[in-house]
């Protein structure tokens, strides 16, 4: 079982990792693109990506409850 808890607590750690850098990357490559606070609509691939890195994020609060579970 021990093998599971840290299996799950790495896991969890590097969606959390992949959810700040994929966020704030995103978010900084919309601020330099000028796509985020521009007059044309910004493009879909940045709601899309900030929902992807939101999943991640979700998916580590997720694991990391299951992992007290395991408790």
């Amino acid at each position: 079982m021990p093998i599971f808890k840290a299996l799950a607590s790495i896991t969890a750690w590097t969606m959390f990792i992949v959810f700040w850098v994929m966020g704030l990357s995103t978010f900084v490559m919309g601020l330099i693109n000028g796509d985020l606070y521009g007059s044309e609509p910004a493009p879909m691939a940045y709601p899309v990506l900030f929902a992807v890195a939101l999943a991640y994020g979700v998916g580590a609060v997720v694991i990391m409850r299951l992992r007290q579970k395991m408790e």
